[in-house]
């Protein structure tokens, strides 16, 4: 199986990028410039050829560069790890929003319109930032966004079903609160939508959690702490079960004005193996070498499926030598393209000999 990259990446009126190129990419591709250059931008652009609503999940309105009234375009080339175009499958993927109309997201393939969704059968995408470094602490809900950004680049379908499932707990919420005597049938109906989409939501989610469990169980414990995971379902992971719970929960359901069981409420337990200490409780650096583990595990994953992409936003700089070349020997087998930002070339002088480098400042990129 040919190895595919992007590359030709064109990024025009995003955020502060007025008009970027980047050519010439490589498996490992380094962005450095100062704070507020402009290169958690160029990652949030890369993530918008996934799924959902990028890497800063922030409106689309946003993302448009100057006033925010020309819209923005992101755009690049899927190929192979030589450079090349394989003759049977040129791909051209592009996303964007049109100035009259900010609110809508354009996806295409090719050429051809095509739906956000569509985008998670060309590209497994995954990241870590910054602001993920909380999650352990944050909300359950948090966590669920997670598993679920996970799932959907092992598997596409996985938006799907966490679309539909949430669309049909809203409409099941809104009867169970705003009607005083909501029709049995159509709250059988509703509940029935909820099952099916629910069921391949959770289940998904624990299949995820599963794979990364072993994974992980095959890597080395150190220098990255080994994180235990674990899926804490909600409710019943079986279609059949879901659809009589809710129908037998429904008094206690509307004294609440909520569903309280399903797959919304589903927890991920992080603990850490050597200490067996809940990740809430570990301290800010065994919280990051946990994350670190987990994102080049899914890595490991996504890259056995379809062509990935790994986007590491000023990871390398907080971690000490050890654990720095660790990070680097990691990313070099895992198969996957990977790009990482940083204020300097220094911590990354291992791999800059190998890496596609850029120097990035007030939005524009300058290759080194």
């Amino acid at each position: 199986m040919v190895s595919m990259a992007l590359d030709h990446i064109a990024l025009t009126t995003f955020r502060n990028h007025a008009a970027t190129q980047l050519r010439g990419t490589a498996q490992l591709n380094l962005l450095v410039g100062e704070n507020g250059a402009g290169k958690t931008n160029a990652l949030e652009a890369l993530s918008l050829f996934s799924p959902g609503r990028g890497l800063r999940r922030a409106p689309l309105a946003d993302m448009a560069g100057g006033d925010g009234t020309h819209g923005f375009a992101v755009s690049a080339r899927l190929v192979s790890d030589d450079g090349t175009v394989p003759v049977q499958s040129p791909v051209q993927l592009g996303t964007g929003v049109q100035a009259d109309r900010p609110g809508r997201r354009l996806v295409q393939v090719n050429g051809a319109e095509a739906s956000a969704i569509s985008l998670g059968e060309w590209l497994a995408i995954s990241w870590l930032t910054p602001a993920m470094d909380r999650l352990f602490m944050e909300s359950a809900g948090t966590r669920r966004r997670y598993m679920d950004r996970l799932a959907v680049a092992l598997d596409p379908s996985h938006a799907r079903y966490a679309s539909r499932y949430e669309n049909a707990l809203r409409e099941r919420n809104r009867l169970l609160s705003d009607t005083p005597e909501p029709d049995p049938q159509w709250l059988d109906s509703i509940e029935a939508q909820m099952a099916q989409h629910g069921a391949m939501l959770a289940q998904g989610r624990a299949h995820l959690i599963a794979r990364l469990s072993e994974e992980l169980a095959n890597l080395p414990e150190h220098p990255f702490a080994r994180p235990l995971l674990d899926h804490i379902a909600g409710g019943p992971l079986e279609q059949e079960r879901m659809t009589a719970v809710w129908g037998r929960e429904r008094p206690r359901d509307r004294a609440a004005s909520r569903t309280l069981t399903g797959p919304h409420r589903d927890e991920l337990k992080v603990t850490m193996a050597g200490k067996q200490a809940a990740a809430a409780q570990c301290s800010t650096g065994e919280q990051k070498a946990m994350l670190i583990a987990i994102t080049l595990a899914h890595a490991a994953l996504a890259a056995r499926g379809r062509p990935s992409l790994l986007l590491l936003d000023e990871v390398a700089a907080h971690l000490d030598p050890v654990r720095r070349e660790a990070l680097f020997e990691r990313l070099r087998e895992s198969g996957t393209q990977t790009w990482l930002t940083g204020t300097e070339t220094a911590p990354f002088a291992a791999i800059t000999q190998e890496a596609a480098c850029w120097k990035v400042a007030g939005g524009a990129v300058e290759q080194l």
